[in-house]
């Protein structure tokens, strides 16, 4: 879902990772936040605004239980060692 952008060019991991580590060096508070957002990785402000309006909607789905949970798949060695699943291996 959040892979998108207003130029219609994906996101890459690495533009995520640096999307993710500019969110938190600017945070709500900081003047031209979406500005420095962009600069910081190469994006326009409104393709960054966009990708973070993406990324909210995304965690609002998850939070409301809209999203499933994955099922992991358990080998006999971790399921053995009571790991690999969140419900400890039950």
């Amino acid at each position: 879902m959040a892979s998108s952008s207003i130029s219609g060019r994906g996101w890459t991991a690495k533009e995520n990772k640096a999307f993710e580590i500019a969110l938190a060096v600017f945070d709500k508070d900081t003047p031209d936040r979406w500005d420095n957002v962009a600069r910081s990785i190469g994006r326009t402000p409104e393709e960054v605004k966009k990708h973070y309006d993406i990324l909210l909607e995304d965690i609002m789905c998850i939070e409301s239980g809209k999203v499933p949970f994955p099922k992991y798949i358990t080998t006999a060695a971790t399921a053995a060692a009571g790991g690999g699943s969140m419900d400890g291996g039950k």
